[in-house]
């Protein structure tokens, strides 16, 4: 949520901004955001008079009776005042509800230099590292492998659970921990917490970092409960600092989590219905930055490098493609992804995202800073260390052999204990 002193004083930034993101429809909302504040402050300067004028009759009221004089008139006057403050309360907090809710719908203000572009087809290459492996043979689909080893099953979950899940089995679901457990030794390396965060948690955090269609459009609800099944560990442990006023000597905040994940959505139509990439339920380790406003875009090249570092240990050839502006949530000012490389498909495919929200997810949940006298809202940046199912799929379609085994990465053989192979059981 960006700051309401941006409509008062440069409210043609803002709509500048709406264009860039492509999302005109939003224009008249601005407009509209500044009226009702004006309705607003108006309200509110009557208040404060009403108050003063209060105050001043008061004083009269003694005067008047410390000199035995009558102040019925006065007094009649005061009896008044009350039920007229709590008249414009009630209608100013209206406003305040009504704005606040135009608010949470305004996208917040992107870096200068996030490119221009509709969609996500208009995203930038910023880099490329690696080379994909030439194969001899066909390459196989991470389905057809995890079938033909009998470490992925499809089948028997589409009866027990429905559509978008699985069972993983034997080698590759030790395969899923070691990668787990490689990211979290990786991150605490570089001086992050660890930390497990509940799997639920209230509405009230979930507006703090996702829109009213986004929730709607992404998590499970608890029937009966202010409850909602997590869809990133991200939301959980910026939830933490939730109204929480930081010193300046607490930061940089570093955390890194691990939860399994929970979403609507499901993958694309086609052949890759079937399959772990994009599923309901999925193993994911987060990492998230609060930091003075002046470190959040450093920190933002440590952790792109973070996840750089992490898929070239586990031998994936990437690429940094830059998010552009039509591609950035609304919350977003500044977004890229991290792609693998397909061999089947012959391109790359989304495994990280990261971004910096600067202060919008800050102010949405109150999350400040206080230094030298001075509270000033922090800045929240949040990237995917490992989300485990696309980096198995990665793992599984770059480190395959003719025979359908597949290789498994020098990295992970400590966690694996010194298995160098998944191979179909005799």
């Amino acid at each position: 949520m960006i700051d309401i002193n941006l409509i008062r004083e440069n409210p043609e930034l803002v709509k500048e901004n709406i264009k860039k993101k492509f999302q005109d429809e939003k224009l008249p909302l601005v407009d509209e955001v500044k009226k009702l504040d004006e309705e607003w402050r108006k309200l509110k300067y009557d208040e404060d008079k009403l108050r003063a004028d209060r105050n001043k009759i008061s004083k009269k009221i003694s005067e008047l009776k410390k000199a035995r004089k009558k102040a019925d008139k006065e007094m009649k006057e005061a009896k008044s005042i009350p039920n007229k403050i709590a008249k414009s309360e009630e209608k100013r907090k209206k406003l305040e509800e009504k704005i606040h809710e135009l608010m949470l719908q305004i996208p917040n203000i992107i870096h200068k230099s996030v490119p221009i572009g509709k969609n996500d087809s208009e995203n930038v290459e910023i880099k490329k590292i690696g080379k994909p492996k030439k194969f001899s043979f066909k390459v196989k689909s991470h389905v057809e492998l995890g079938e033909e080893l009998g470490v992925l099953d499809f089948d028997t979950p589409a009866k027990t659970s429905g559509k978008g899940f699985y069972y993983m089995k034997g080698d590759l679901a030790r395969l899923n921990m070691a990668l787990i457990n490689f990211a979290r030794d990786f991150m605490v390396k570089q001086g992050f917490e660890y930390i497990e965060p509940p799997l639920m948690i209230r509405k009230e955090i979930l507006t703090g970092v996702y829109s009213n269609a986004e929730i709607d459009a992404m998590s499970y609800k608890i029937e009966g409960e202010d409850l909602y099944l997590i869809a990133t560990s991200e939301h959980p442990l910026i939830g933490q600092f939730i109204e929480k006023t930081l010193g300046a000597k607490e930061l940089p905040i570093k955390q890194t989590g691990y939860s399994m994940c929970f979403r609507k959505e499901i993958g694309s139509h086609g052949i890759d219905e079937k399959g772990i990439y994009r599923t309901h339920q999925f193993n994911k380790q987060e990492m998230i930055v609060i930091c003075e406003p002046e470190e959040s875009y450093e920190w933002y090249d440590k952790m792109l490098n973070y996840s750089i570092e992490l898929f070239k240990a586990l031998e994936i050839p990437i690429r940094v493609l830059e998010c552009c502006s039509g591609d950035l949530a609304d919350l977003k000012a500044k977004s890229c992804d991290l792609e693998a490389w397909s061999p089947r498909q012959e391109k790359y495919f989304e495994v990280t995202s990261l971004t910096n929200m600067e202060e919008a997810q800050a102010r949405r949940l109150g999350i400040r800073i206080e230094k030298a006298g001075k509270r000033y809202f922090a800045h929240t940046l949040n990237n995917t260390a490992i989300a485990t199912s696309r980096a198995l799929v990665a793992i599984m379609e770059n480190h395959q052999n003719k025979d359908g085994s597949i290789n498994i990465p020098k990295a992970l053989q400590p966690y694996m204990n010194g298995l160098k192979k998944i191979e179909k059981k005799k």
